[in-house]
């Protein structure tokens, strides 16, 4: 069979700290060659013109909520896979809180099943852990799933494990790398209890960062990371989001060795307690959006390396549920489509690197969970790539939001930088807001 071949030429590809103008070669699902100058050598490889666009590695999201099963009136694995191709994101790493929840070996394969037709996007999935089925996480393969996901803070479906002696239990005896939301139940529930006094449930949104407050965060992730140091086991703590939590972390140890290491969700970085007034319950996450100084911290733990990736924790709900009153809207947004293009916006604030940007969302998380041959532009690697022209502003609206739930926190915000172009496993799958061979995504695999 003839392999597809494509050449992408005179593009600046970005990969592990460099910038380097030239031509790549994709054959087949994987990068063949990346040189100063490639000729096509038959008349059927396409060729494409990259001449003033960058070329990077497709961003590996390692936190996202999909919906599906169960709640797909939200979103689904098809719709958000499609945003997230468009946003340049070609590989995701989806949660167990759907309903059912993904806590049984059966139901997590019931989602790969899903995934595997309907997927645009490379994909696997956190197995859940509840305070009952440790018996069920010694089953998961390490190999094939990504990793084991525990709610240390109240979720959707209510997966919150709260038992100290089975969290110790699973720590000290489960391989999987140990993914936690980290919020501390009793000081939240302390901190609700004061506002509804003073409010009822009509609480204004300003005060949700006081009631899941830096204390509760930072009660929960230190706990968390005592345990992972008694027990040994390899813990990363989902969306840190505040300035104190990001002295719990080290950035003096190469990723690959680290047994502790941390995320940030792009929402963390961009917004602060001063745009609840404009955006209300629609910036409503938990963990919260904090404060500035909360923001400033966080960006000097990133680009410090003490935080190690950056990803969405997209998790959408319909416009009706966050259009509630603040006890009723539920938490979470979707960010799959502009994860991408508000950190490239972050670029041109002069707030991080082009370089800094491909390490914390594409060699980062492949390096931290171990994915098979992603996240870098390397010959032999799958050909996950995202082309982007820096240059060509664009206003997110209604019309071009792609999410099931459609609206986006960032309506309303012009970026400076577009996605022309998604491949995945060589196979360009989005190119100027068209989508194309759409079957091309793959399960990831672990070098474990």
């Amino acid at each position: 069979m003839q392999l597809r071949t494509t050449l992408i030429k005179n593009a600046h590809i970005v990969n592990e700290g460099t910038i380097f103008k030239g031509d790549l070669l994709i054959e087949g699902e994987f990068i063949k060659e990346i040189s100063a100058s490639i000729s096509a050598k038959t008349s059927d490889v396409k060729v494409i013109d990259a001449e003033g666009k960058y070329i990077l590695p497709g961003v590996i999201d390692d936190q996202v909520h999909f919906r599906e099963p169960g709640l797909t009136q939200k979103a689904s694995i098809e719709t958000e896979s499609k945003a997230a191709i468009a946003g340049g994101i070609t590989s995701f790493i989806e949660m167990p809180n759907t309903v059912p929840q993904t806590t049984t070996l059966e139901k997590l394969e019931e989602k790969f099943e899903i995934a595997s037709k309907t997927s645009s996007a490379n994909y696997s999935f956190m197995f859940g852990g509840t305070n009952d089925n440790l018996e069920e996480i010694l089953k998961v393969d390490a190999q094939k799933v990504a990793g084991l996901k525990l709610f240390l803070g109240s979720s959707t479906g209510n997966m919150l494990v709260d038992n100290p002696e089975v969290l110790e239990e699973i720590f000290s005896k489960t391989d999987l790398l140990i993914s936690v939301h980290c919020e501390d139940e009793g000081t939240i529930k302390r901190n609700l209890e004061t506002y509804l006094e003073m409010y009822g449930e009509d609480i204004p949104i300003q005060y949700h960062p006081l009631i899941r407050s830096e204390e509760a965060c930072y009660l929960s992730s230190s706990k968390a990371i005592a345990l992972a140091k008694k027990t040994g086991a390899r813990l990363h703590v989902f969306h840190i989001s505040t300035g104190k939590e990001t002295s719990l972390f080290d950035n003096k140890i190469p990723l690959k060795d680290k047994r502790i290491t941390a995320e940030v969700c792009v929402h963390h970085l961009w917004f602060s307690d001063e745009d609840y007034d404009e955006k209300g319950t629609l910036i409503k996450w938990n963990p919260a959006v904090k404060t500035a100084a909360d923001r400033d911290k966080l960006w000097e733990a990133l680009l410090h390396d003490k935080i190690d990736v950056i990803a969405t924790d997209h998790a959408p709900h319909t416009l009706d549920e966050k259009n509630n009153i603040y006890t009723q809207a539920p938490s979470g947004g979707p960010l799959v489509q502009h994860a991408l293009p508000a950190m490239l916006e972050m670029y041109h604030r002069d707030k991080i690197s082009i370089e800094k940007v491909v390490e914390k969302m594409c060699h980062n998380p492949a390096i931290l969970f171990q994915i098979d041959r992603r996240g870098y532009i390397k010959p032999g690697y799958f050909a996950d790539l995202v082309m982007v022209d820096l240059n060509n502003p664009w206003t997110v609206n209604k019309d071009n939001i792609l999410y099931k739930c459609g609206w986006s926190p960032f309506e309303g915000t012009t970026f400076r930088s577009r996605i022309t172009h998604t491949f995945v496993n060589g196979s360009m799958v989005y190119h100027n807001a068209k989508f194309y061979n759409l079957n091309a995504a793959k399960r990831l695999t672990f070098n474990r």
